[in-house]
């Protein structure tokens, strides 16, 4: 049975209080007076308070969560809004999940987001692992599996075009264009993917696993450990696009890469590319951590939005090097950081709350 590393308990914080913080995160997030959850007579969804919008982004982010706390009701409230507004049935993404839609459940766009394609499919796949398929919409891997099907064969066997690239197997930043999102490598994802997709595509999710871990290696600066939030398939950054510098998508990415190396164990270039990342922001003179990096370390002189959930994912990175002293004194500051509140809470909580996760072992594979 695998075991998962508690960095908390390591570090001499209290089970109790770990356990009670786990707990107050799910009630900031979805019962509370900020919370970002809100149900309609059977269902539920998840506002991106700083868009006014329901993402995919965090509907997928809220059902994994759902999976990880074992709260069955909220998630199949989640999947079944989901079912009901964001699926697209015809055109050209048909079986893709419109990526932004208005509370009241109008599309505001019909192109989908990969990101929330592979954070759905994985906690489809937990769902089942965890509680079982049920009928229609929640016999939860049959959907997974059809999910991943369309995500890599439109373009040949389906209209459309595929959200990876199946030459390189790398995930596209949309299904249109032929570059790529750091943050959206999740290669501990493709091996999940690997186990339980259909028997067809598991190899090619083996080989999707491989190839972005490789990717990644190139995309994550060498020596300051930053990556950009739009890149091009060799990791330089996409410098036509409007983010090609470490900006809040880009956060995720030490994140990822910590997780999966705490569920399939450590890689060695990767370790050091996190370790560069936590010793750049330590160096930081106080407030400077507040503004936008190139992935050279040039400050650009524009704020951040979303400075929580980047000291969120700085902690994460701890899980690679959790010897050093800079990997601790990151985790202090997060355990002393509160949940966000105001406008701009839903995308740092969320961050928090897989950061938090992850270093307390509750972040595991179903």
């Amino acid at each position: 049975m695998k075991t998962y590393t508690n960095l908390f308990k390591t570090y001499g914080y209290n089970e109790n209080e770990i356990q009670d913080r786990l707990t107050q995160i799910w009630e900031e997030i979805f019962v509370g007076p900020d919370k970002v959850y809100f149900e309609t007579a059977d269902a539920g969804y998840l506002v991106d308070t700083g868009n006014d919008d329901v993402r995919t982004e965090g509907m997928s982010y809220g059902m994994l969560m759902a999976v990880q706390y074992d709260k069955k009701e909220v998630f199949d409230r989640l999947w079944r809004w989901v079912m009901t507004y964001m699926y697209m049935d015809s055109g050209e993404h048909a079986h893709y999940f419109a990526w932004s839609v208005a509370p009241s459940g109008q599309k505001n766009a019909y192109g989908p987001a990969p990101d929330g394609e592979e954070f759905f499919a994985l906690a489809l796949f937990f769902a089942a692992n965890r509680w079982g398929d049920g009928e229609g919409i929640f016999n939860y891997s049959h959907h997974a599996r059809e999910l991943l099907n369309y995500c890599i064969h439109k373009g040949t066997e389906f209209p459309g075009m595929p959200m990876w690239n199946n030459e390189n197997k790398l995930i596209k930043f949309i299904p249109e264009v032929e570059f790529t999102d750091p943050s959206y490598h999740v290669p501990h994802f493709y091996e999940q993917f690997a186990l339980y997709a259909e028997p067809s595509d598991r190899p090619f999710w083996k080989e999707a696993a491989r190839a972005s871990r490789r990717y990644l290696k190139k995309a994550i600066h060498p020596e300051t450990g930053l990556n950009p939030e739009y890149s091009w398939y060799d990791g330089s950054p996409q410098l036509k696009s409007e983010h090609p510098h470490f900006f809040s998508d880009a956060y995720r990415t030490a994140m990822n890469v910590a997780l999966d190396m705490q569920w399939y164990g450590e890689d060695v270039v990767l370790k050091d590319r996190l370790a560069h990342l936590q010793q750049f922001f330590h160096a930081l003179p106080a407030g400077a951590e507040n503004y936008i990096y190139t992935v050279e370390g040039e400050n650009t002189g524009e704020e951040i939005l979303h400075p929580v959930g980047l000291l969120a994912t700085l902690a994460a990175a701890s899980l690679a090097n959790p010897e050093t002293e800079i990997a601790r004194e990151f985790v202090t500051r997060f355990w002393q950081t509160p949940l966000r509140k105001g406008v701009r809470r839903y995308y740092d909580n969320f961050l928090y709350a897989f950061a938090f996760m992850a270093l307390s072992g509750n972040y595991r594979i179903y």
